[in-house]
């Protein structure tokens, strides 16, 4: 399955110079957060293939006006022709605002997820807007992973962690990191992946 993976800056490539042959066969398209809500309905409506998504931290007009004609899979587990997709949006800060936490908020997020895991014996996909901790994360507060992620991939071994927050123009290389069986991959922009 093609998935088209989106996350953080709108392509110009995409939105203002859209062709469809570089997405044909797309079947899934995965956003990771902070996008305009008008460019995941413009991406709904230009490829036909189901839209997800998260909610970045940048996401607070999506509580007034959502992204039409996709999906959120804001805590839960999605199931999409059998590959089941884990979602949990927002970023790691001190500060209490829309979809930013703190480690333990969001452990308790997780927490409130385990039965799901267990009815459903894991996940496939992992998206999520902050990385994992120590792996594609930054330094500072706000950019840091959260280690519950870290815990997650690490028990369930799932095929995919897709994340966004960490732009590439930070400098943070590369894009893309291993963890046991699981590829992480930075969507910041777009990328494809051949699930």
């Amino acid at each position: 399955m093609k998935i088209l993976l989106v996350s953080d800056e709108e392509s110009p490539f995409i939105w203002d110079y859209f062709d469809p042959e570089p997405f044909k066969g797309v079947e899934l398209i995965i956003s990771c957060g902070d996008l305009k809500a008008s460019y995941l309905s413009f991406l709904a409506t230009m490829i036909p293939a189901e839209v997800v998504y998260i909610h970045g931290n940048h996401d607070k007009n999506y509580l007034r006006k959502p992204p039409e004609g996709c999906t959120c899979i804001e805590d839960m587990i999605f199931s999409y022709k059998g590959i089941r997709i884990l979602g949990f949006g927002g970023c790691k800060s001190p500060r209490v605002a829309p979809f930013e936490f703190s480690e333990r908020a969001m452990k308790r997020r997780v927490a409130r997820r385990q039965f799901d895991l267990f009815k459903n014996r894991g996940f496939d996909i992992l998206v999520t807007h902050a990385p994992c901790f120590g792996l594609g994360d930054m330094q500072d507060d706000f950019h840091q992973g959260f280690h519950i992620f870290r815990s997650l991939v690490e028990k369930y071994q799932p095929r995919f962690h897709f994340f966004g927050h960490v732009h590439n123009r930070y400098g943070k290389n590369p894009m893309i990191y291993k963890l046991g069986e699981t590829t992480l991959v930075n969507g910041c922009g777009y990328k494809i992946i051949e699930y």
